[in-house]
C-alpha cells in the first residue's frame, strides 16, 4: 500500500491513538540564528511582518479543525502582544521559546533561569493561561547543556521540545530516543521530552519534522512519515515558523549558505501545510499531554558522553518508567 493510498481520507487520531502535534516557533524573520550578522540591538529597526503570517496560519487551522502549540519568543510577546492574544483566543496553546532567541550554551544557569521566568510570566499575562511547555532556540538542548533540564523543571515547565535526535552541524542529540520520553537532567530532575519527527534509515535518524526539511522534502515524504509513526504507535511532532509563510520578506544580510537555508521553497510552505491539514488532524501538546505522559515509558539521562550512550550503556542510561516523575 502506498502512502497516498493509505491516506485517501482524513486520518484523524482517535482518543487512544498516537498524537499528531503541530507547533510553530513564533519569531520574526530577522531573529533566526542564521541571521547572526544582525545584532539584537538592531531588531527594532526591522519591519515587523509576523502578525499577518500568524493570521494566515490561524485561518488555515480553523478551516481544517486542527489546533497547535505556538512557542512564542518573549521579545515578540512584548513588542506584538496582539499576536499572543489572537493565538490564545483562537483556542491554541501558548508555550515559551525563551526571551530573545539566545541558545542555551550562551547562557549561564542563572541567566537561563531568569530567561525562563521572564518569558513564562510575560506569556501567561497575555494569554491568561498557564505556560507549561518550552522549546529552546535552535534546539540547543544537548548533552553539554543538559543542566537546562533541571532549570526547566525548577521553573515549573511540564514538558520540553528542544531535543532533535539527529546529527547536525549546529544542534542534535543523535543517541536520544526519537519518540516522546522522560528526560533526566544531571541533578535528577525529570521532564517530558517531545522530539520533532524523524525517520530511521540505515541506522540513522533522518529529520522530516519541519522547518527547512519540510520545505525541501516532497510533501508525500512528510505525509508518509506521519502515517508510519502512527503505525509504529509513536506520537509525531511537526514544527514550522510563521516567517516560512512569508515569501515576500526582505532578504537579510547572511552568508550564501545561510540565505539558502532560510529562503529555500518559502513559497511552497502554505500549500504543503494545507495538504497535510486535509489529510491529518493535528492537536497541540496540551491537548494530548495526559496520553503523552502515560506513553513516555523510557527515561533517557542527558549529560552522559554520547560515546558511552552509543556503545555499552552505563547503568541507568535507559530505563523503563511509568513517567511518575513527570508532571
Amino acid at each position: 500500500m502506498t502512502a497516498t493510498q493509505h491516506m485517501s481520507a482524513k486520518d484523524a487520531v482517535g482518543p487512544d491513538g498516537p498524537a499528531r502535534m503541530l507547533s510553530f516557533d513564533v519569531e520574526e524573520y530577522f531573529q533566526v540564528e542564521a541571521a547572526a550578522r544582525i545584532g539584537r540591538q538592531d531588531w527594532p529597526s526591522f519591519e515587523m511582518r509576523l502578525p499577518q503570517s500568524v493570521d494566515r496560519i490561524l485561518a488555515m487551522l480553523a478551516e481544517h479543525g486542527s489546533t497547535a502549540t505556538f512557542f512564542v519568543l518573549g521579545w515578540v510577546a512584548r513588542q506584538e502582544p496582539q499576536v499572543v492574544r489572537r493565538i490564545a483566543e483562537a483556542g491554541h496553546e501558548i508555550a515559551s521559546h525563551g526571551m530573545d532567541h539566545r541558545m542555551i550554551h550562551t547562557l549561564s544557569r542563572g541567566e537561563l533561569r531568569d530567561d525562563l521566568t521572564r518569558s513564562k510570566r510575560t506569556l501567561e499575562d497575555l494569554a491568561g493561561a498557564r505556560v507549561i511547555g518550552y522549546r529552546a532556540p535552535t534546539f540547543s538542548l544537548n548533552h553539554a547543556t543538559a543542566w537546562a533540564i533541571d532549570a526547566l523543571a525548577e521553573s515549573g515547565f511540564e514538558y520540553d521540545s528542544s531535543v532533535f535526535p539527529i546529527h547536525h552541524d549546529r544542534y542534535g542529540v543523535p543517541d536520544a530516543p526519537a519518540r516522546p520520553h522522560v528526560a533526566a537532567g544531571p541533578s535528577g530532575s525529570r521532564i517530558l521530552e517531545i522530539p520533532p519527527l524523524t525517520i530511521r534509515r540505515l541506522g540513522v535518524n533522518w529529520p522530516v519534522g519541519g522547518g527547512g526539511y519540510f520545505r525541501l522534502l516532497p510533501r508525500r515524504v512528510t505525509a508518509w512519515a506521519l502515517s508510519r509513526a502512527a503505525r509504529d504507535g509513536r506520537a509525531a511532532m511537526i514544527y514550522l515558523h510563521p516567517w516560512e509563510f512569508d515569501p515576500g520578506q526582505p532578504v537579510l544580510d547572511m552568508s550564501a549558505a545561510a540565505r539558502w537555508r532560510h529562503r529555500a521553497n518559502l513559497g511552497a510552505t502554505a500549500d504543503k501545510l494545507r495538504s497535510l491539514l486535509r489529510r491529518f488532524r493535528f492537536t497541540s501538546v496540551a491537548g494530548c499531554i495526559d496520553s503523552l505522559r502515560a506513553s513516555a515509558g523510557e527515561v533517557f539521562h542527558y549529560g552522559l558522553a554520547p560515546a558511552a550512550a552509543a556503545g555499552s550503556p552505563p547503568p541507568l542510561l535507559r530505563e523503563k518508567s511509568n513517567a511518575s516523575g513527570v508532571r
